[in-house]
């Protein structure tokens, strides 16, 4: 069954898409990859994909069967050709009072 993973991944600014010209490449065909590597990888759906531009840092919501096909997606759509990635499971607030309290 999918769960929840968020995918924090960084970057140096020498690496950044913004000053560096291999790195927008890569970035501009993620896109596409991501779109068609997800079903393969067991990524049943991005929830959501922010950047904190001048952090250099990006935050991705996924929902996945799991975090081993999340670490093949992201070499395959090229996210960890320039950026160190962490992969955590989330669990949602409600989840996680209902888990607290016993219920």
């Amino acid at each position: 069954m999918p769960q929840l993973f968020g995918v924090f991944a960084t970057h140096s600014p020498e690496s950044c898409p913004l000053n560096n010209d291999k790195s927008r490449e890569v970035l501009m065909q993620m896109d596409k990859k991501l779109e068609e590597r997800m079903g393969a990888n067991g990524v049943t759906k991005i929830v959501g994909f922010y950047f904190s531009v001048l952090e250099h840092e990006w935050t991705i919501i996924l929902e996945a069967n799991s975090a081993h096909g999340i670490e093949t997606l992201c070499i395959e759509a090229g996210i960890s050709a320039f950026n160190t990635v962490k992969i955590v499971p989330l669990t949602e607030f409600g989840a996680a009072l209902r888990r607290i309290r016993g219920n």
